[in-house]
């Protein structure tokens, strides 16, 4: 298929790119680099460097692709800054993200697969967490991202745009080419192997009195490439829908911390923070529908497994991209 891929340069939307080329389809990245790094697209690619908000670029260059399908990653994606800064998550990933909507219908495009999250749901009132889920998100961030939920599904009803919404859960690891480099890494994964790379003094545990065995916060964890994997399982004709991806295992900080120790080879030092405002005790995913509907099954569902490709990935490049 031709599929157009937005936010391609990112860490999630570069490893989808790279494996949807393996499977032999064509791809054309749409993004503006922002958060994204140029060295991070499939040279066999074709790359257009824009902005989403830009809708007439949006247009033209998603009709030239010739696109059969559409691959939405591109958003801004920090919970903390969405806090600060609202306007520009609904500015960034609804408004301009209707312009790669109406696009889409425009061109004809028979197929939207968007890159959701976890945080539609807010604090979940059972674990694991199932699609049927009430959607209560505690930040703008979350909140943007369920609006465009609420727009997909009405452009289903009305222009008949066949869609699969896959909500996230901590996406972490790397392929053999491309990894992980955020401009502000909040990540845990990279930022505990920063420490092991002596790239920083300490690792950070915010809140140890959560009602967990360890006290620590408990996250469901996903390779990247088992992530890939179910996009291009959503492509196929007539799936639709909304479906979790996570490996229903969660892991706790400290356990992280001691996967990365062990790994790496590397004593990792610890400081204890306070709590942060809105961190739930646990969120781990119920991903059986993914799994049933779509014939999903994750390939990396070991912690281990998942370190040691971030930790190989990372070795190889301690100071990430180069642009």
């Amino acid at each position: 298929m031709n599929v157009f891929v937005t936010g391609g340069a990112g860490y999630i939307g570069s490893i989808c790119v790279e494996e949807l080329l393996n499977a032999g389809h064509q791809v054309t990245v749409y993004d503006n680099l922002s958060e994204g790094h140029r060295s991070a697209v499939d040279p066999r690619a074709k790359f257009v460097q824009n902005s989403l908000s830009d809708a007439a670029s949006v247009k033209q260059v998603l009709q030239k692709s010739k696109a059969e399908a559409v691959m939405h990653f591109a958003a801004n994606a920090l919970v903390g800054e969405s806090m600060a800064n609202p306007g520009k998550y609904f500015r960034n990933n609804v408004a301009s993200g209707l312009n790669l909507l109406d696009a889409a219908v425009e061109c004809g495009v028979k197929k939207f697969v968007f890159s959701s999250t976890c945080a539609t749901y807010g604090p979940p009132d059972r674990v694991p967490m199932t699609e049927d889920l009430p959607q209560r998100p505690i930040n703008p961030y979350g909140e943007s991202k369920l609006m465009f939920e609420k727009m997909l599904t009405w452009y289903q009803r009305i222009h008949g745009l066949e869609f699969v919404a896959f909500r996230y859960f901590n996406a972490a690891g790397a392929s053999g080419k491309y990894g992980e480099h955020h401009r502000i890494e909040t990540h845990l994964i990279p930022n505990v192997l920063k420490v092991a790379l002596d790239q920083k003094p300490h690792a950070e545990i915010f809140g140890t009195d959560y009602p967990t065995p360890d006290g620590t916060c408990i996250r469901d964890y996903i390779h990247i490439a088992d992530l890939a994997q179910a996009h291009m399982l959503g492509l196929a004709p007539g799936t639709q829908g909304f479906y979790n991806l996570g490996n229903g295992d969660g892991y706790s900080v400290r356990e992280v911390i001691a996967a990365c120790e062990k790994v790496s080879g590397k004593r990792v030092p610890v400081v204890e923070q306070p709590r942060r405002p809105g961190d739930p005790p646990r969120l781990v995913a119920a991903a059986e529908k993914a799994r049933r509907e779509l014939g999903w099954t994750p390939k990396y569902p070991k912690l281990e497994d998942i370190v040691t490709t971030a930790w190989a990935w990372h070795k190889a490049h301690p100071d990430g991209y180069p642009d």
